[in-house]
């Protein structure tokens, strides 16, 4: 059975920081090996975006958090973090964590539930 689970989020000021975690486990990440995580996040009426992934030893970051967030990854424990510092009222969201496996060539994409961040004074 595939868990992706998510901790950290809540309510926090301006300029204040946040850490999030994610574990994913399961089999399956043992049998194919997990090949990114990443985190995304989704705000009232918008689409779910990027925030931040990582694969190997390559990092990508949406242009809105660089600077600001730092995504890093346990691969032992299959758990990925998001440190989030400057925080601001546009970061305001649900944030998913994402594992992915890819099986040959397809992708195969494991979500968490979220975890609510707000950002607010």
């Amino acid at each position: 059975q595939v868990q992706v689970v998510e901790s950290g989020g809540g309510l926090v000021q301006p300029g204040g920081s946040l850490r999030l975690s994610c574990a994913a486990s399961g089999s399956i990440f043992s049998l194919y090996g997990m090949d990114a995580m990443g985190w995304y996040r989704q705000a009232p009426g918008k689409q779910r975006e990027l925030v931040a992934t990582i694969s190997g030893g390559r990092i990508n970051y949406a242009d809105s958090v660089k600077g600001r967030f730092t995504i890093s990854r346990d691969n032992a424990n299959n758990t990925v973090y998001l440190q989030m510092n400057s925080l601001k009222p546009e970061d305001t969201a649900v944030y998913y964590c994402n594992a992915r496996i890819v099986i040959r060539t397809t992708p195969l994409n494991y979500w968490g539930q979220g975890t609510q961040v707000t950002v607010s004074s």
